[in-house]
C-alpha cells in the first residue's frame, strides 16, 4: 500500500556540503588585556577556560566556533570582515560604551546600523555584529561568516575552486562568491577594487568530511603548504581550478572530523551576569528559540514579525 505524501520538502535546504564547520579565525594580537577588554568585556563573548590560558595566546568562545589570538610584537589585520550572530544589542552597545575609555588610544570603535552593528578591534580589525533572525537559521550566538575582499573578477574562479576541489556548494551572488561552511555558516569572497594589504599569515580554520578527496585534489596543483599532522593540513593559495591563476592568498588550516578537537564542547557564558544583579543558574549562555517549531504554518508570519520588530528597535 503506497502512502500519499502530504508533505513537499526542499530537501536540498538540509544539505550543508563538505566544509562542515567553520572552527576558528586566527589573528594574532598585541596585547592580551587589550584583546580581553575588545572580545570578552566588550562584545561580551567568553576565553576559553581550559586552553591557552596563559598570557602568549588566547582562544575567545564564540559558540561553536573561536578566535585564536595569539601575541605578537606586530598585530595581523584580516582582509575582510568576521561576522558574528550577538542576542541583545542594546546591553552589546552598553558593554562596548563602556570600552570607549579603557581602549582609548587605539583603533576601537563601534557604529550601529540598521541591521547590524559595526565593531573595530584596537588592531583595526572589523567584526559585525547581527541580531538573531532568519538569515542566519537556528543560530542565535555563532561566527555566521568570515567575508574576504578580493581583487574584482576572482569571486567566479573561486566558487569554482571550492566548488571543484572541496565539492562544497558555492555559488556566485553579484560581485561576491558565497561558499557554505557549515551549518548556518558560510565564506564570502567580494570583489573589490581597493587596493589590499600584503597578506601577513593571518588564518582560517574548517572540518571536512571528506579529508582525502580535497588533499589529492590540491596536491595535484601543489597547493599544499603543511602536512601538519594525521588529521590536518595546510594551504595558502585559492586558485581558477581551470587556469591555475592564484586568485586569493588565505591560509586555511584543514582538518577531518577524526581530529582530537572536532565538536569539543565550548563554553559560552551570560554576559548580563553580574556580581550587583546576580541570577542563579544562569552563568551559561542560554539561547533563546529563534525559529518556530517544525512544520508550524504560523513560522512565515512569526519571521515577518520578528524582522518588524527589529527594524522598529534599530530606528
Amino acid at each position: 500500500m503506497t502512502k500519499t505524501m502530504t508533505n513537499r520538502y526542499d530537501r536540498g535546504a538540509e544539505d550543508i556540503g563538505n566544509i562542515v564547520e567553520l572552527e576558528h579565525v586566527n589573528l594574532r594580537v598585541a596585547d592580551q588585556g587589550l584583546a580581553t577588554l575588545f572580545y570578552v568585556s566588550g562584545l561580551g563573548l567568553t576565553r576559553d577556560p581550559y586552553m591557552m590560558t596563559s598570557v602568549d595566546n588566547m582562544w575567545i568562545n564564540v559558540g561553536r566556533s573561536q578566535f585564536h589570538l595569539p601575541t605578537g610584537a606586530t598585530a595581523q589585520l584580516l582582509r575582510g570582515r568576521v561576522g558574528l550572530v550577538l542576542p541583545d544589542r542594546e546591553a552589546l552597545l552598553m558593554r562596548l560604551g563602556n570600552m570607549r575609555k579603557a581602549l582609548a588610544g587605539t583603533r576601537f570603535d563601534f557604529v550601529e546600523h540598521e541591521d547590524h552593528l559595526a565593531t573595530t578591534c584596537p588592531w583595526g580589525n572589523t567584526i559585525l555584529c547581527h541580531d538573531p533572525g532568519p538569515r542566519f537559521g537556528a543560530m542565535t550566538l555563532g561566527m555566521a561568516y568570515v567575508e574576504f575582499d578580493v581583487p574584482v573578477g576572482a569571486a567566479k574562479g573561486v566558487a569554482a575552486f571550492y566548488d571543484k576541489v572541496f565539492a562544497t556548494r558555492a555559488t556566485v551572488e553579484g560581485k561576491a562568491a558565497h561558499v557554505a561552511a557549515g551549518m548556518d555558516q558560510e565564506l564570502v569572497f567580494r570583489e573589490t577594487a581597493r587596493p589590499a594589504p600584503a597578506y601577513d599569515g593571518h588564518h582560517i580554520q574548517v572540518y571536512v568530511a571528506n579529508f582525502s578527496g580535497p588533499h589529492g585534489r590540491l596536491a595535484e596543483r601543489d597547493l599544499v603548504s603543511e602536512e601538519s599532522n594525521q588529521h590536518q593540513y595546510r594551504f595558502e593559495h585559492i586558485v581558477d581550478p581551470k587556469s591555475g591563476r592564484k586568485l586569493f592568498q588565505i591560509e586555511h588550516e584543514v582538518r577531518s572530523l577524526r581530529h582530537p578537537l572536532h565538536a569539543r564542547p565550548l563554553l559560552n557564558r551570560n554576559p548580563r551576569q553580574t556580581n550587583r544583579a546576580y541570577v542563579p543558574g544562569r552563568d551559561g549562555w542560554v539561547p533563546e528559540a529563534a525559529v518556530a517549531e517544525m512544520d508550524d504554518p504560523r513560522r512565515a508570519a512569526r519571521d515577518r514579525r520578528f524582522e518588524e520588530v527589529t527594524r522598529r528597535r534599530a530606528s
